[in-house]
């Protein structure tokens, strides 16, 4: 039997070998000819070409005349916190907030941005021919789509496509697509200003799930974290796009999904930024790296932005067994030196996804085990929801003293941020088949803007 069918195999391959032998000569020479990229008339993408060229798309929706702006990534001021003086109602419904209008995107969690009427969000739409990064101006009214350009570029489908907030001033607005693609328009028409290519430009590396990062918009420049080889940070001019300044990258640290946050010291304007490999400050002016340490670093994925506390203190947090930390600067000898000050177990206090909200000197944030939570500025959790109160990764902000978290499947929870415990006001459920609505909120002018996996929603939460 052994020797019957090792023969098997043999035979049938020299069968199939003479088969093909009298195949080829009996068929007379194809005749090919040779493709010339291009003569199909399907636009470049952007890999062939190493230029981002895109198309504006004109639509029929109006700004509204709303008042109210939620101009990026946590807000005007990046504290996650709405300023908006809209009186906004304690409790709802039994049917919830009203949906003033909702509508489809492609897969991902990509959040809002909201200045002067207008709603603008970065998508991805696959089914389109080619397929491609599309960012979309809205009416803040009824999400009809004002304009949008899109620019192709093939993503493979990797937990969704697109996941940052785009930044918008009173003259253009900014976006990072998740190749690393950064585009500038003109705020309200949609023409482009300028493009660059991160990976190709910089040899920056994208990240795993795509990029995560939202532009910093200070002054006149567009602060990035690139962690590439020729930068660590780096400075656009927002007028043009042209390099202001770059910081150097010696220790070859990747880039993250964390954004990049300003902030003060000694009288001295510093930018701070989780890499791959740690945690560096630069000088704003000039982009010279003032300090850095590897004390805290995630080996998986790096999320959360940097928060910071006070005091030369700064707030770090993560999920996969991360926990966080605490850091403290220090001037000495005409340098800044960085030192641990507090270390937390998951167990403790962290956030896997979205950044904690610093509120009246209190952290909230949605715990890696699922539960909201509050906690004082020396890492002591002074409540907690409970584990009959989870929201899995879903994301939260806090206007007029009120949390709006929302947990996974589109059920958002109001919820009052204080300190003396964890006290439910309202539930309402947003996405009737709601699926990994993880997306950063917006709120202007008692508008809230939610999104799960595949739509957005825009709900009035306003005192009626």
């Amino acid at each position: 039997m052994g020797n019957l069918c090792g023969f098997i195999p043999v035979a049938t391959g020299s069968f199939a070998a003479l088969a093909l032998s009298l195949w080829l000569w009996l068929t007379p020479p194809a005749h090919f000819e040779e493709r010339v990229p291009g003569t199909d008339n399907r636009p470049p993408l952007v890999e062939a070409t190493g230029k981002l060229t895109g198309t504006l798309t004109q639509g029929e929706g109006q700004p509204a005349k709303l008042p109210g702006s939620w101009p990026r990534f946590r807000g005007a001021d990046l504290s996650n916190v709405c300023r908006d003086e809209t009186p906004l109602a304690r409790s709802w419904g039994e049917g919830g907030p009203k949906v003033l209008w909702s509508l489809d995107l492609g897969e991902g969690y990509a959040g809002a941005a909201i200045r002067d009427g207008r709603v603008y969000v970065l998508d991805y739409d696959p089914a389109h021919a080619p397929p491609g990064d599309a960012l979309r101006c809205l009416s803040l009214a009824d999400g009809r789509e004002i304009w949008r350009y899109e620019y192709p570029v093939k993503i493979k489908r990797n937990h969704g496509m697109s996941r940052t907030v785009p930044t918008v001033t009173e003259k253009y607005v900014v976006a990072v697509g998740p190749k690393c693609h950064v585009t500038c328009l003109d705020a309200l028409t949609g023409e482009k200003r300028w493009a660059k290519d991160l990976v190709r430009e910089f040899k920056a590396t994208v990240p795993q799930w795509y990029a995560g990062q939202c532009p910093l918009v200070d002054g006149e420049h567009v602060i990035l974290g690139v962690g590439g080889d020729k930068a660590l940070l780096m400075a656009l001019k927002l007028a043009d796009g042209e390099v202001a300044w770059t910081t150097p990258n010696p220790d070859r640290w990747k880039m993250t999904h964390s954004s990049v946050v300003p902030m003060e010291f000694k009288g001295r304007r510093l930018y701070v930024y989780c890499a791959s490999g740690g945690v560096a400050g630069v000088s704003a002016e000039k982009g010279e790296l003032l300090w850095k340490t590897s004390e805290w670093k995630i080996s998986f994925a790096t999320v959360p932005t940097p928060v910071i506390i006070g005091e030369g203190r700064l707030f770090l947090t993560g999920g996969y067994n991360a926990g966080s930390l605490i850091l403290q600067l220090k001037e000495g000898n005409g340098t800044i030196e960085v030192q641990q000050v507090l270390r937390l177990k998951p167990k403790e206090f962290d956030s896997p996804q979205h950044t904690p909200i610093l509120f009246e000197n209190c952290l909230y944030a949605v715990r890696s085990d699922g539960q909201l939570a509050c906690a004082d500025l020396g890492g002591k959790v002074v409540w907690e929801s409970g584990s009959g109160h989870k929201f899995g990764l879903g994301p939260y902000l806090i206007a007029n003293g009120l949390l709006f978290v929302m947990n996974d499947t589109g059920v958002l929870s109001l919820v009052e941020a204080t300190s003396v415990g964890y006290k439910p006001l309202a539930q309402a459920k947003v996405f009737d088949k709601g699926h990994d609505a993880w997306g950063p909120m917006a709120i202007a002018g008692g508008r809230l803007i939610l999104r799960d996996l595949t739509r957005m929603a825009c709900l009035d939460v306003r005192s009626q």
